[in-house]
């Protein structure tokens, strides 16, 4: 079994893969609890015109992906802040611009690029040192601002508009999440492909929320279920000789659907439907025992401001 670690490109496939399983985890969790799954997805085809931008010009496409990637993060954020359009009219349009402009550059290019198709559809085999270097440090820095940021983005993730009246910068917190999504997604994007990265960032934190309320028990439980999907997938991709990344992607929504089955959400379900009448009494007892345990934790905070 371990035999297959003696090859060079294997170990830097392992090392990649509990990269982007550690990354997309952390932020996912954010990713999933904000709602902003559909960002991700914009974001990740945008990526397709700064990867087809790099090898026009014979640059490094992901340092060309993390500009696109940023631009349209901002872009996006810009937009929907001022107000001009909703947030999935803003991401629709930069979501179809990009990738015309990726196709627009891959028309202008000469020959088929074997390498560009590589990056749509991932190819975690075919990971390089110098890719390993860059998703390494990539890797780093999104961890270290998380780190360093980590109670401000758990308010406005939670209230961002309690965050802006304690005094936090919530629409600059915001721009910040936003630019470590798409920092995320360009680091992910050679393991598991431009069309299947948006999942790997969502689907682990998604299988966390099912199995607990608490938010580092879920941020603990989506690293877990990351790197694990990620080295699963690899190793069976590997076996099985099928494509790494979807093998990634199909294994974390496995476990997806496991931790959904077993939630214990879904009896906390069951218990209210048994413990609710139907039709429900108004205003509903459930309800309002919620919104006081909300109120209550809104209160606290206040107090310890």
């Amino acid at each position: 079994m371990f035999d297959i670690l003696s090859y060079t490109f294997m170990q830097r496939a392992l090392v990649s893969s509990v990269l982007i399983g550690v990354v997309c985890a952390v932020i996912g969790v954010y990713v999933v609890l904000k709602g902003l799954s559909f960002i991700g997805a914009g974001i990740a085809h945008a990526s397709f015109g700064g990867v087809a931008l790099g090898f026009l010009l014979g640059l490094n496409p992901v340092l060309t992906a993390i500009v696109f990637c940023l631009a349209t993060a901002w872009g996006i954020g810009f937009v929907t802040r001022r107000g001009e359009v909703k947030e999935d009219t803003a991401i629709g349009v930069f979501f179809a611009s990009t990738m015309a402009l990726g196709i627009l550059f891959i028309g202008l290019m000469r020959g088929y690029n074997v390498d560009l198709f590589g990056y749509l559809f991932g190819s975690v085999l075919a990971v390089t040192a110098a890719d390993l270097w860059i998703s390494g440090a990539l890797a780093l820095a999104v961890l270290l601002v998380v780190g360093f940021f980590y109670k401000e983005l758990l308010f406005i993730t939670f209230d961002p508009e309690m965050a802006e009246a304690a005094g936090l910068p919530a629409s600059q917190l915001y721009f910040l999440l936003i630019s470590l999504i798409a920092l995320t997604i360009v680091l992910s994007i050679k393991v598991v492909g431009i069309i299947l990265v948006s999942a790997l960032v969502v689907t682990p934190a998604a299988a966390a929320y099912q199995l607990t309320d608490d938010f580092r028990r879920m941020m603990a439980l989506s690293i877990l279920l990351g790197v694990g999907s990620a080295l699963v997938g690899l190793f069976l991709s590997y076996w099985l000789n099928i494509a790494s990344g979807a093998t990634i992607v199909l294994t974390a929504t496995a476990i997806f659907f496991l931790a959904a089955l077993f939630s214990p959400r879904r009896r906390h379900w069951r218990w209210r439907m048994e413990a609710c009448p139907e039709p429900c009494p108004e205003p509903c007892p459930e309800r309002s025992r919620r919104e006081s345990r909300r109120e209550s934790r809104r209160e606290s905070r206040r107090d310890g401001e």
